[in-house]
């Protein structure tokens, strides 16, 4: 007693069927306003001094994900960058800088964690500012044998296996990135050097809790990767109408339900840095 004991299926009859409680829990969720909107931060920052009122958002922005990443773009290492809004306060949202490059038209936000919660918070607070694109860089673990370490790929689609995705959207088995927004970022990356290949990726937040069924499972179905960001990105970006495009180098490998990780291995770093560059090129050119 007290919970559902039919199936629920997903959207338009396809896609995944939920046996149980539905989720999320509260009945046509996805009707229904939000208490609080980004807008309503954007505002309260300003109005609390936390950001100057007079600012101008860059067009697109970098998420990224890894530590090192973050430190050496706010370093200059990978061209010269500017705070986004001199004067601003420090803030968990307001760790944005811009590349001087672009004319402060391509902005690169990172440390604030890893995660679909992380990485959509972000998306909204930044698209509260006035930014309309976004590119994810960061690491995937392989689902297929034939990916190395290092290895890059464009995601072009995800399993919404994570919990953000279905509080904006009803349930449906894959999530979409932005068609030319993606082929853009595939060219810019091959144009790098990374030799990417196109493929899916298993998005999931419980990184603890990905089986071994689960693994041969997605691989046999063709998936490249799993991750922890992309369907969830898609997903907001599809509801608020933003572009948006992923991209991922191999970090670790689940091929065969076993684990390798390799997350030291230069590799990776070498791919990170030609990434960010492809992604800073694709977003100016996305400009106009």
């Amino acid at each position: 007693m007290g919970h559902h004991t039919e199936p629920v299926r997903a959207a338009g009859g396809a896609g995944i069927t939920l046996p149980g409680v539905a989720y999320p829990n509260f009945p046509d969720k996805h009707g229904h306003d939000a208490i609080a909107e980004p807008a309503a931060f954007h505002r309260y920052w300003v109005d609390h001094g936390v950001l100057p009122e007079e600012y101008q958002a860059p067009e697109g922005v970098i998420l990224l994900y890894q530590g090192f990443l973050v430190d050496a773009v706010l370093a200059g290492k990978l061209g010269p960058v500017s705070p986004f809004a001199a004067g601003a306060r420090r803030s968990a949202f307001m760790r944005l800088h811009t590349f001087d490059d672009t004319g402060g038209s391509v902005g690169v936000i990172g440390g604030f964690g890893i995660g679909a919660p992380a990485a959509t918070a972000i998306m909204e607070m930044m698209g509260a500012l006035g930014v309309r694109r976004f590119v994810g860089v960061g690491t995937a673990g392989a689902l297929q044998p034939h990916l190395e370490t290092g290895a890059v790929v464009v995601c072009d689609r995800a399993v919404r296996d994570e919990g953000v995705s279905h509080h904006y959207l009803p349930p449906e088995r894959w999530a979409h990135p932005t068609h030319d927004l993606t082929e853009r970022l595939g060219a810019e990356l091959d144009m790098a050097g990374c030799e990417p290949t196109t493929g899916a990726a298993w998005t999931i937040d419980a990184p603890f809790r990905e089986t071994v069924a689960e693994a041969r499972h997605y691989a046999d179905e063709g998936v490249a990767v799993v991750e922890m960001e992309a369907s969830a990105l898609f997903t907001v970006a599809r509801c608020r109408g933003f572009e948006v495009a992923s991209a991922f180098t191999v970090s670790d490998s689940l091929a065969g339900g076993e684990w390798s990780p390799q997350f030291n291995d230069p590799r990776i770093a070498a791919s990170l840095v030609r990434m960010v560059h492809a992604a800073v090129a694709t977003l100016q050119g996305a400009q106009g």
